[in-house]
């Protein structure tokens, strides 16, 4: 066992959650963002020419709504490539905290990778399910779709941890989260808010550089329907996707905080982890 290895499995309160999400980062970033991005290369690549193609075909070129349906195309192709990286990123850093925790503190690349070849279409499938009834929930009332995106969440989790089927992990992460609700939205939301945070800290050079241009614009009297998308040029363009490359990236810290709040809740309801430390004591003496 590593010197400096963590316990997931432990139930934890909120702030502890917040700090040990953070603290296993700090400890284990070198080791977790290579891991994560041997795996996920691909996907991160296929997005961010998503992106690109995206951010071209509505801002760069003001054709929104065009009638040659550019807009439709690119959103389509960026929800694509939204799900397929999330997916991966997911299953591949809940794999790396599998590994980390039958391993007591190390991990095993070859392991992480085969685990993810074997629970990736699922955790596709997973997410595509869950961003269809986190919308209709959004639609229906808002507050359905908030509801359902704590049990959601904790599914992805169950999915790789407990190596349950789609449908099993929703059971699963509803039965989790009975009880525990309040706790677990609010860990994943402050979670959720101080990665964003962070991500938008790369947004200010995009913030700075539009409002440059704006003041321009307006002292050269020049703010006209037809000038106002020149302040969307190459510059602004290059800017929004480095941040969103960034952002990205910076989005693999939220598994871990999920990892904490799914090994909680499961200690709380099965006492995995106490049970396991009863029998190695028994083996030690």
């Amino acid at each position: 066992m590593k010197q400096d290895y963590i316990d997931f499995k432990q139930q934890r309160e909120i702030g502890d959650i917040i700090s040990y999400t953070f603290k296993f980062i700090r400890e284990n970033y070198k080791a977790y963002f290579k891991s994560i991005a041997k795996i996920a290369w691909p996907a991160y690549l296929l997005l961010i020419a998503a992106v690109t193609y995206y951010s071209y075909s509505t801002v760069g070129n003001s054709l929104m709504f065009s009638q040659d349906g550019g807009f439709f195309i690119s959103f389509g192709l960026l929800m694509l490539g939204l799900l397929l990286y999330f997916a991966v990123m997911n299953v591949a850093a809940f794999q790396f905290v599998k590994s980390y925790v039958s391993n007591y503190g190390e991990t095993n690349h070859h392991e992480i990778k085969q685990g993810v070849k074997k629970d990736l279409g699922g955790m596709f499938g997973l997410g595509a399910i869950t961003w269809i009834l986190i919308f209709a929930g959004l639609i229906i009332f808002i507050i359905p779709g908030i509801y359902l995106s704590v049990p959601l969440s904790i599914a992805a989790a169950v999915l790789v941890f407990k190596n349950e089927s789609i449908g099993g992990s929703i059971s699963e992460g509803f039965h989790l989260v009975k009880n525990n609700w309040w706790t677990s939205f609010i860990s994943l939301f402050l979670i959720w808010l101080i990665v964003y945070v962070i991500s938008f800290i790369f947004q200010i050079p995009v913030l700075i550089y539009t409002f440059i241009k704006m003041f321009t614009m307006m002292e050269e009297n020049s703010a006209s329907a037809e000038n106002v998308a020149d302040m969307f040029d190459w510059v602004y363009l290059s800017l929004t996707i480095i941040a969103s490359a960034i952002q990205y990236i910076l989005y693999a810290i939220t598994p871990i905080g999920v990892a904490f709040i799914y090994y909680s809740l499961n200690e709380e309801k099965y006492f995995t982890g106490a049970y396991e430390s009863i029998e190695n004591l028994g083996k030690n003496e």
